[in-house]
């Protein structure tokens, strides 16, 4: 390339150099033209001035016509006038939300009241059917006011309406470019609309202040009452306003409004609309509002429709349509019934932890300056501040907010509100059936399903065992219950504990999954690797949010959304294929024409077939006989189900995901302020979260939304290599004839290499050291379960009740039971029995490390 720089800037300097004498020779060319131009602005002649007149009209054509294809089309126009929002339904064919532009209610001209219209035009436009959308009286009028320093209006109703409609295209500074924009679509909308359908259009459009648009919003807003209902002092005052909303608004400045009022009475008095009788009494009376501000309803599903609304406009935008007027319908995944038993079931039970909280935040230790906690939120308010730099110290500063009732009452509202959100996908096409992103959207409009990223705590832990069964290991695989040491980066020292002291016995994996211990998946973590755990829940779907590939990682350290999770626990119902979760299905004109179709996602597998089977069935037992098994016991659902709880440190947030082969539910609870948190009973999942699921899921199934009778398939296929073993064994048996062989010895079985295990006398507790136990009010009851990890998420026991403590203070020795899924109802097929293997306890005495990859240095 270099050689070629010379020879480039040469043809440069030739092609200048031939220019150069042509640029000499014009401009002596136009030397003189340019002196006689300038001798004849210093000595103007009569012919020069007539001239110049004459070409001033045409310079402004000019520029109408250049000004003309930068303002709106017919076609846009009549577009404008139909105002068809978007209609946002559910699969099922229920209105979810319409997309309008503002808070704004369309109603015909006959259902206007004829004083408004009256008042309007004497107001605003009092030679509004004489004109064809400039009143050029009026304009030169105004333009010689302006000139002589007296600013004064000149539009038409046409004009404002232009204005009102296109306020990007016409634009909002006060120019001249403006006014021709202006006049030009105005021109365009009387070639379009009758007069009767202009003043429809704008008396329909017009802003009043506090989100109403429109004179419907604006009658109920300011008066109580609908359009056709406005006496003469209403119209009056709602037609004065439109001179300046803020200026003459009737609830903050009613002296100037009031005033405006009147003069708007002069004029239907000056143009016949009105006698000077009527004038003189009416004008003396009170405004006499009735102010309320409208609110839209939030509609069914209000969180996925605001999500959904940033997606259409997306879409729109991309493909020239307007969601706001063209009227479009598009046909969601969600169903209307799965809503509403989602949104009944968070809000029963939300407001059953509120009750718990608000008991818990009363009295002197509660939301008071005296309680340490509330003191540092009230040092963080904005009032407090103020109240420092006004010279206040802490102490009076304290004091002084403390004083004021309402400042206390909404901090301690604000802090200690319980909120929750909700997340229902079909696993077998990725659609989203359900949604519900707070406990209500009117008071908390963040959306707690794809906005809120929490800590998921021992949900993660599924994502461990999948990349360990994955590399080769089995359920029937065990390590070691012992004190676990992990060291990380800096020199810090890892400790991960559960709520029961390390029994120094064997556990199985399929165990430790089913009662959530920490000890046994921190071991699990080190021999599989963060790294890899961390690629397979991005793979499985939790594919926004950040994941640490640390060892506490195992715990759900790394904050992710609830949207995510869901999706992640699709996929392993799902076979180990992951499908984007989806919320429209269809795109149709109001016509019924179907302008796009969304098909089902490809999938994409996240992991093998077998191994997310094997997962699948050990995270059975977690509502069989683990931490979730007042699914069972509690809510009585009987059919084929996993899942898995999740509680955080300080029992911060709670969580529970459960799975069926056409439905999967997840819910998280918290509070927005992670430092407020539920006590160490009602903070666990399987507490908080999981009765939001069971309620949902247990009244999905009673009206035959999902099927009680489907199943998982997990049996899982042997590999060509297993096949042709065990043929390759029988042919052996057939040939040699079958010999008895001795069962294969207990393998030898050592704690992976990163972990440091200290000597410990052993605990009374057998290997497994649970039991279901039926406990009255429902729920099971073990003494195992999840506990806090310190400096990570982790867990507490989630078992719904406490555990059962012996005489001696201590858990007493338990037994694992294989509990069989309880009888079905008279109408489902018979119930199966579970495939649960029994805790491996012949290596009690002995170690071995399970088949999966080992770590590599520093993972």
């Amino acid at each position: 390339m270099k050689r070629y720089v010379p020879l480039i800037r040469d043809r440069i300097a030739k092609l200048f150099s031939r220019l150069k004498p042509a640029a000499t020779r014009l401009g002596e060319f136009a030397r003189p033209y340019v002196a006689r131009g300038l001798h004849h602005l210093r000595h103007p002649t009569r012919r020069g001035v007539l001239m110049t007149a004459a070409a001033l009209p045409v310079i402004v054509v000019l520029y109408v016509l250049v000004l003309i294809p930068f303002t709106p089309g017919i076609g846009d126009i009549r577009k404008a006038r139909v105002d068809e929002p978007a209609q946002i339904l559910s699969a099922d064919g229920k209105v979810l939300a319409e997309f309008k532009p503002s808070n704004r209610e369309w109603v015909p001209l006959a259902q206007i009241s004829p004083h408004m219209v009256d008042a309007l035009i004497a107001t605003e436009d009092h030679r509004f059917y004489e004109h064809h959308g400039i009143d050029f009286k009026r304009t030169a009028g105004a333009a010689l006011h302006t000139f002589s320093g007296a600013r004064q209006g000149g539009s038409t109703i046409t004009q404002q309406l232009a204005r009102n409609l296109y306020p990007d295209e016409i634009g909002r500074a006060p120019t001249l470019t403006r006014k021709i924009k202006e006049a030009i679509t105005a021109f365009k909308i009387e070639a379009v609309y009758s007069k009767q359908q202009i003043l429809e259009t704008y008396l329909n459009t017009v802003p009043f202040l506090y989100n109403a648009y429109g004179i419907e919003m604006a009658a109920r807003t300011y008066f109580g009452v609908s359009a056709d209902q406005l006496d003469i002092l209403q119209a009056a005052t709602l037609t004065g306003m439109l001179k300046g909303n803020a200026y003459y608004n009737p609830v903050i400045n009613p002296e100037r409004a009031l005033a405006r009022r009147n003069t708007v009475l002069g004029q239907m008095v000056k143009y016949g609309k009105l006698s000077d009788a009527q004038y003189a009494t009416l004008s003396k009376k009170p405004l006499r509002l009735d102010f309320e501000r409208q609110t839209e309803p939030p509609g069914p599903a209000p969180h996925f429709a605001l999500q959904l609304r940033k997606w259409l406009i997306a879409w729109a935008d991309r493909n020239d349509y307007n969601i706001y007027s063209d009227g479009l319908v598009v046909r969601t995944t969600i169903d209307s019934r799965l809503q509403q038993m989602a949104t009944a079931a968070l809000r029963q039970h939300a407001n059953q932890l509120q009750g718990i909280t608000n008991g818990a935040w009363s009295g002197r230790s509660g939301c008071t300056a005296g309680n340490d906690l509330f003191a540092t939120f009230m040092r963080e308010t904005q009032d407090y501040k103020s109240a420092r730099d006004a010279g206040a110290n802490d102490a009076d500063a304290l004091k002084h907010l403390a004083a004021d009732r309402n400042f206390m009452r909404n901090l301690c509202k604000d802090k200690t509100d319980v909120q929750a959100g909700f997340l229902a996908i079909d696993p077998r096409d990725g659609q989203i059936r359900a949604w519900v992103g707070s406990r209500d959207f009117t008071d908390e409009p963040f959306d707690h399903v794809q906005q809120a990223r929490r800590q998921p705590g021992s949900t993660f832990k599924p994502f461990v065992y999948g990349a360990a069964y994955a590399a080769g290991a089995k359920p029937t695989d065990t390590f070691i219950d012992q004190p676990v040491e992990i060291p990380l980066a800096g020199g810090e020292i890892w400790k991960p504990t559960d709520d029961v002291p390390p029994s120094n016995r064997p556990m199985t994996l399929r165990d430790a999954i089913a009662y959530s211990r920490n000890r046994i998946t921190a071991q699990l973590m080190q021999t599989v690797g963060p790294d890899k755990v961390a690629r397979l829940a991005r793979a499985m779907g939790v594919r926004d949010s950040q994941l640490d590939p640390v060892p506490s990682l195992a715990l759900g350290t790394s904050p992710v959304t609830l949207k995510e999770m869901v999706s992640a626990y699709s996929t392993i119902a799902n076979d180990g294929a992951y499908l984007e979760p989806r919320m429209v299905t269809t795109i149709e004109d109001r016509k019924g024409n179907v302008l796009a179709q969304f098909a089902d996602a490809s999938p994409e597998r996240a992991l093998s077939e077998a191994a997310d089977r094997t997962l699948l069935d050990t995270m059975r037992d977690v509502v069989n006989r683990g931490t979730g098994a007042a699914i069972r016991s509690r809510f009585g659902i009987r059919a084929d189900v996993a899942g898995k709880t999740g509680t955080t440190q300080g029992n911060t947030d709670g969580w529970f995901i459960l799975m069926g082969p056409q439905l999967v539910a997840g819910a998280w609870v918290g509070f927005d302020d992670g430092r407020v948190t539920l006590d160490d009973y009602w903070g666990q999942g399987a507490r908080s979260a999981l009765p939001i699921v069971g309620d949902f899921y247990q009244r999905a199934l009673r009206a035959r939304l999902v099927d009680s009778r489907a199943r998982f398939d997990t049996e899982v296929t042997p590999g060509a290599f297993e096949t042709f073993r065990e043929k390759l064994r029988a042919w052996m048996d057939k040939l040699f004839g079958a010999r008895e062989t001795p069962p294969p010895a207990a393998p030898v079985r050592r704690a992976p290499p990163r972990v440091t295990a200290p000597a410990v006398t052993p605990a009374p507790l057998p290997a497994s050291a649970a039991s279901e136990a039926s406990v009255a009010g429902g729920a099971a009851a073990s003494g195992v379960g999840e506990a806090s990890a310190p400096g990570a998420a982790s867990s507490a026991r989630e078992l719904g009740v406490p555990p059962i403590i012996g005489p001696s203070g201590t858990p007493p020795p338990q037994v694992p039971q294989q509990p069989a899924y309880p009888a079905q109802e008279p109408a489902l097929a018979p119930t199966p029995t579970p495939d649960v293997a029994e805790p491996d306890t012949s290596g009690a005495n002995a170690t071995y490390t399970p088949p999966v990859a080992q770590p590599q240095q520093g993972q």
